[in-house]
């Protein structure tokens, strides 16, 4: 409300009520001038043909200033990385630093066409090579491929290319292994295979043990085409038995293939490929700081041994006689898996950030990852107990069970309460193994700073769970529209505007 000498005028900006576009303006109204035509009118039809248009779209009739305030308005409401803190479990919500969006938006990357000639292309394909070795050299595999858009995509290719092997081979194998805490895209991607899922009951200290392993071995002698790992799993543990466990299914002749969302806690500390690892994927929108999340591009290039590189996804970027070029002729590949040669904006931001850290700085970025999240594990740890007794890695994840059963107060009720503190809500009932959980990322990108308000935000909101349990239960209070129906936002969408009836 605002006050005038008349008395109190409701502001539509300041009572989070925004109409659509749509629904603004008026007939005739514009945004534009533009000049008096200067040659032949030619009438629309004639111009388009069949493609013209009887009756004209229903576009916003609005001016600039309407447009300008209207975008400025919803961009309040929204959250952001650039605004704070993203503890967004398994996601590596990191700041993006804006050096990786300059370099990105230079006119030789920014200008190209994929479909230009090759000798046109020489910048893009030796950054697009230097960028594997890179990526080769940091993760211990022989070649990567930077055509998957995302770490799903990026899974999806790594089991074509194990699939492919196999068949290489003489062999059809079936059964792929999964833990209960791997991720929930990982048996997706094995159906889409055509390949069969036999999932592993981790231990109670959360860990997937090796005798597990070479139990389900014996029970499918023979039809064992690999597993699929998480490491560090989404309980944010490290999977100790790893080189035991990969030798196992070695010897059953299968492969490993490991999820590398959590590769952020590994860098410049482990190498998966020198632990027994034959695929692994890399998300270069969470590990490397491209733009992560609201719908933008990702990318999932994906790292595989020696034996498996006459599969890899076609075509690879090559170096001959110091000039780059596009190697299709590769009989054993699995195809394209991506029009052109995938986000090339990923992989020119990646490239940047990795040059710009070096290895010392990737390695620095990974113990601090770590060390926030044990530095919040241990500011929390007796309101919101972690699920394992082993090291946090880089996420720290906790559940509702000791407020539920004090207070009534859930997960969901935690997380909309934060919003009224001014966070971001990190990742809820995921991973799914944890009736309840919470899933805090904190990076390595936040500081001391900002975990003690965090941290201060979330026990305040035990405290309230004590003595003010309603408040919780119905937050939050202070956003532009209050709890939302999320499942029927899931399963009944309004993704575009209709006029009215």
């Amino acid at each position: 409300m605002t006050q005038t000498n008349n008395g109190p005028v409701e502001t539509r900006h300041l009572l989070h009520h925004e109409p659509p576009i749509f629904e603004q303006g008026a007939t005739g109204r514009s945004g534009a001038s533009l000049p008096t035509l200067d040659v032949p009118d030619v009438s629309a039809e004639a111009l388009l043909g069949d493609l013209h248009r009887d009756v004209a779209p229903a576009l916003p009739e609005v001016s600039e200033v309407d447009v300008t305030r209207h975008f400025t308005r919803l961009s309040r409401w929204n959250y952001a990385i650039d605004i704070g803190m993203y503890p967004l479990g398994s996601c590596t919500m990191k700041y993006n630093p804006k050096v990786n969006e300059r370099v990105a938006r230079l006119p030789g990357f920014a200008g190209l066409h994929p479909a230009q000639a090759e000798e046109t292309l020489q910048g893009a394909l030796e950054l697009m090579y230097r960028l594997e070795r890179a990526l080769c050299e940091i993760s211990g595999f022989a070649r990567v491929t930077l055509q998957p858009a995302a770490g799903a995509h990026g899974e999806l290719c790594g089991l074509m290319m194990i699939r492919a092997y196999h068949q290489s081979q003489g062999r059809s194998p079936r059964k792929v292994l999964i833990p209960d805490s791997a991720h929930g895209t990982n048996p997706a991607s094995v159906t889409l295979n055509q390949m069969e899922c036999v999932p592993l009951k981790t231990s109670a200290d959360g860990l997937l043990s090796a005798e597990t392993v070479r139990a389900a071995v014996a029970q499918h002698p023979g039809d064992i085409a690999g597993l699929m790992v998480t490491n560090p799993s989404t309980l944010g543990i490290f999977e100790e038995h790893i080189a035991e466990i990969a030798e196992i299914i070695h010897q059953a002749g299968g492969l490993v293939y490991m999820d590398g969302a959590n590769f952020n806690a590994l860098l410049g500390k482990v190498r998966p490929g020198a632990t027994g690892v034959d695929v692994m994927h890399i998300n270069l929108h969470k590990t490397f700081t491209t733009p992560h999340g609201g719908g933008g591009p990702g990318s999932g290039p994906v790292g595989v041994v020696e034996k498996l590189i006459p599969f890899l996804p076609t075509p690879t970027v090559e170096l001959q006689d110091g000039v780059y070029h596009l190697n299709y002729n590769r009989p054993s590949s699995v195809g394209r898996l991506r029009s052109f040669f995938g986000n090339f904006g990923m992989h020119v931001r990646a490239y940047t950030y990795i040059r710009e850290m070096g290895g010392v700085g990737l390695t620095q970025a990974t113990e601090m990852a770590v060390l926030n999240a044990v530095y919040l594990r241990a500011l929390l740890h007796e309101e919101f107990p972690p699920v394992s007794e082993k090291p946090s890695m880089h996420e720290y994840v906790t559940s509702d069970k000791k407020l539920k059963k004090e207070t009534s107060v859930q997960t969901l009720d935690i997380a909309k309460r934060l919003i009224d503190y001014g966070y971001h809500p990190p990742t809820v009932y995921f991973p799914l193994v944890v009736p309840g959980a919470l899933m805090i990322e904190p990076t390595e990108t936040e500081s001391k700073e900002t975990l003690d308000q965090f941290a201060s935000a979330l026990l305040a909101i035990a405290k309230e769970a004590h003595s003010e349990p309603d408040r919780v239960k119905h937050a939050p209070h202070q956003t532009a529209l209050r709890r939302l129906d999320e499942t029927k936002a899931a399963r009944q969408p309004r993704l575009r505007w209709m006029p009215p009836a």
